[in-house]
């Protein structure tokens, strides 16, 4: 009987209409979340803490997956409701209509993010909320879902903030900065949703060269050429959690998919050019760069970056160096910040400089004025992007 159920519902999908959602994205990087997302024409779009609201229908849900280059998740709030008991937490999620989403057959995973509420332990919150779905799906069944924390069929989020607690599904699955590409990425990696909101921030269009005189695993110039080449990122994915929904769509996937790959750029106006020190990091930047196929459009080369030798201005040049997080790391690297000063000022006239750190007293090291400062988070480390007017 089950079987039949399941069937039936592939052919409907509970977002038939106009819904809400969430993007979530770092700290720091909500405003460029909002300036992407109006200009890829989403609706009813608000910045919000930690993300981005805007309004929908299947078809924004879907493409905001595929699209969306500083977005971590794509979130479909189902119901807020006060929450300070357990009791009221369980009678909260039991209230939402899971059959919509969820069956005996699939997989499902509880997150949860607390804060000032009177519960505390997102072990305990995560198990009850599990406990509500589940006897609610075996109701109907007779049969309840098991549970997969690594790589469930349907993720479920729960926000738990002053005692108001709002349960949203994960339309994403994996967070959208596992673009695909990068099976390595060194040491202290950046992720690539951050890396593409440095492109955003420093306003690169592809009509000038943008040069990584420490580029790593090649993830900031990846990221440059997808957007320079007007290919979604999301492309790149073999799995999106959507895809496991009842009443998924296949075939309005499969034309977004279409018209994706018949809006892409073959060619780029300007060179994107990779050098660092490390040549096994470059060995593993090369790889990344054909996985995401991008090889062609990006010249990386071993060398210290100061020797660096920029093509003719105006461009822009990029730095993401260590911070030093260690002790005993920083002094060191006081010498290597003041190594990048010395270059912008030597090589680089004409050019536009940005600079990522975690250190400020580091950042004071380069010797030049900055003439913007954005605060952005790097996971839990807060930092600093500095622009350089390099005359």
């Amino acid at each position: 009987m089950s079987s039949v159920i399941v069937r039936k519902r592939t052919a409907v999908t509970p977002l038939s209409g106009e819904h809400a959602f969430f993007a979530t994205t770092a700290k720091g990087v909500e405003d460029v979340l909002a300036a992407e997302m109006r200009g890829l024409g989403f609706r009813g779009v608000a910045i919000e803490r930690g993300g981005v609201r805007f309004t929908g229908d299947l078809a924004a849900c879907y493409r905001a997956n595929l699209w969306l280059r500083t977005a971590s998740r794509i979130l479909v709030p189902l119901a807020q409701f006060p929450c300070d008991s357990p009791q009221r937490l369980y009678d909260g999620v039991r209230s939402i209509q899971w059959n919509d989403w969820l069956t005996p057959d699939m997989t499902l995973a509880v997150e949860c993010n607390l804060r000032d509420s009177v519960l505390t332990h997102s072990g305990f919150v995560a198990l009850k909320t599990k406990d509500a779905i589940v006897d609610t799906i075996r109701d109907r069944h007779g049969r309840r879902p098991n549970v997969n924390p690594k790589q469930p069929d349907l993720g479920v989020h729960v926000h738990l903030a002053r005692n108001i607690c709002t349960v949203s599904i994960d339309s994403s699955g994996a967070s959208l900065d596992r673009r695909g590409y990068r099976t390595d990425a060194g040491e202290a990696p950046l992720r690539e949703t951050l890396a593409a909101a440095l492109v955003e921030i420093t306003g690169w269009d592809g009509t000038v060269p943008l040069l990584d005189p420490m580029c790593g695993s090649g993830t900031i110039l990846v990221e440059a050429a997808l957007k320079a080449l007007n290919r979604a990122p999301g492309l790149i994915r073999e799995r999106f959690g959507f895809q496991h929904w009842p009443g998924f769509d296949s075939s309005l996937w499969r034309r977004l998919v279409t018209e994706a790959r018949q809006g892409e750029r073959t060619s780029l106006s300007a060179p994107l050019l990779g050098s660092d020190q490390q040549t096994d990091l470059l060995a593993i930047a090369a790889a990344n760069a054909r996985r995401a196929g991008v090889e062609q459009h990006i010249t990386f080369t071993s060398g210290d970056m100061r020797d660096l030798t920029p093509p003719p201005p105006p461009g822009i040049v990029l730095f993401n160096p260590p911070y030093g997080r260690r002790l005993g790391e920083e002094e060191g690297l006081r010498v290597l910040y003041r190594q990048i000063g010395d270059v912008l000022k030597q090589r680089c006239a004409g050019y536009t400089a940005w600079l990522l750190t975690g250190g400020p007293e580091l950042a004071k090291a380069v010797g030049l004025r900055a003439s913007r400062r954005i605060v952005l988070f790097n996971g839990p480390l807060e930092c600093r992007f500095l622009r350089f007017d390099l005359y």
